[in-house]
């Protein structure tokens, strides 16, 4: 698959949509999920043309992969989600529901989480 470049994380990057961010490097570009599913939900995206975890750690320089990771542990120290724990969850493909087709890891906390994945599968 390719990249759509008018993807709305695309879009973001480039300046095109404003977003509440959090953070930012060469790396990364962290802000706030407008349909929060926890009371801290926090977007980490890559900056560069990546549709997915396979896509970036098959495909992108190993110094973007590096402060990419960086980025998002430090988006959740930031955050202050270190200490009571947190969820990072990275949809890819269709059968994950990944809604934007450009890689962004989910920082999810501020409360008990719960059970990973509905059992009745």
């Amino acid at each position: 698959m390719a990249y759509d470049q008018n993807n709305v994380f695309a879009k973001i990057l480039c300046g095109e949509i404003p977003c509440n961010k959090v953070y930012e490097d060469d790396h990364a570009l962290a802000f706030h999920d407008i349909n929060p599913q926890a009371p801290v939900h926090v977007l980490v995206i890559p900056k560069g043309e990546y549709i997915s975890m396979a896509d970036f750690t098959a495909n992108a320089p190993a110094d973007l992969v590096v402060g990419f990771m960086r980025a998002v542990g430090k988006v959740a120290r930031d955050l202050g989600l270190d200490g009571p724990g947190y969820r990072t969850i990275s949809n890819a493909g269709p059968n994950s529901h990944q809604e934007v087709p450009h890689l962004h890891i989910h920082i999810l906390g501020g409360k008990p989480l719960g059970p990973m994945l509905d059992q009745t599968f």
